[in-house]
């Protein structure tokens, strides 16, 4: 009985077509005239949103390129039509990319420890800042992971040149309404590391950030952050 469950279950592939969705639809239908709408007051899209749009268009759909597979024990076919695997618009190949993602980080990356999530938003000015100059969100990028892992480094009793910790970050920019929103997801190791004398790693964890704590940290990075964006400005004005 089993058998016969599994073998009727929802492990029959089933091709997802695009075309039905309402965003395909959306995108299939008013792309072509906003894009020309551009073109005709002289604001050419970029090619690299050209290039995503195109893309998504043909993402998922077999008339633009499919594998044919085929089961080696009872000789079924199946027609995999082939992905555009971009990270813009296309919201199938936005969660694969999100899965493998994740796959990767708890399989390979993290260790088997607590993990704490530290969100850091910015003011607007901030985030025009980084949209204009992307190689300020890697210097703001350093300066608050050095804030936090001094915080966490600290909490557990030892320096910064004694214990280390370790994050993973990603960067968001937009938010839930498509708006300019660049923001940071850290994946913080909720504690530290240290060596001890025969060169073994033992991690010490730490307890949850008290309120104080986190309103210290928010000043502390806020004006180490206003200190060096304001520098940056006045130097590309």
């Amino acid at each position: 009985m089993a058998t016969a469950v599994g073998h009727i279950g929802a492990h029959q592939y089933q091709r997802r077509q695009p075309e039905q969705t309402q965003l395909y639809q959306l995108v299939e239908r008013y792309y072509p005239e906003f894009r020309d709408l551009m073109a005709s007051r002289g604001r050419r899209l970029p090619e690299y949103v050209h290039e995503e749009f195109e893309a998504f268009l043909k993402c998922g759909r077999l008339e633009y390129g499919f594998l044919r597979v085929r089961c080696g024990s009872c000789q079924h076919e199946r027609l995999v039509a082939f992905s555009c695997k971009k990270r813009g618009w296309c919201p199938s190949c936005g969660a694969s990319r999100m899965a493998d993602s994740a796959a990767h980080l708890v399989d390979e990356v993290l260790p088997q420890q607590p993990i704490r999530q530290w969100v850091l938003s910015v003011p607007f000015p901030m985030r025009l800042l980084f949209a204009t100059y992307p190689d300020v969100m890697s210097k703001v990028l350093s300066i608050v992971y050095r804030a936090i892992a001094t915080h966490l480094g600290k909490k557990a009793g030892f320096t910064r040149k004694t214990a280390q910790t370790g994050a993973v970050t990603l960067i968001q920019r937009f938010g839930s309404a498509l708006n300019l929103n660049i923001h940071y997801h850290m994946l913080f190791l909720d504690g530290v590391y240290t060596e001890t004398e025969s060169g073994q790693s033992h991690f010490h964890r730490v307890k949850s950030p008290s309120q104080e704590e986190l309103q210290t940290l928010v000043h502390q990075q806020g004006s180490a952050l206003l200190h060096y964006c304001k520098a940056k400005w006045s130097s590309e004005a």
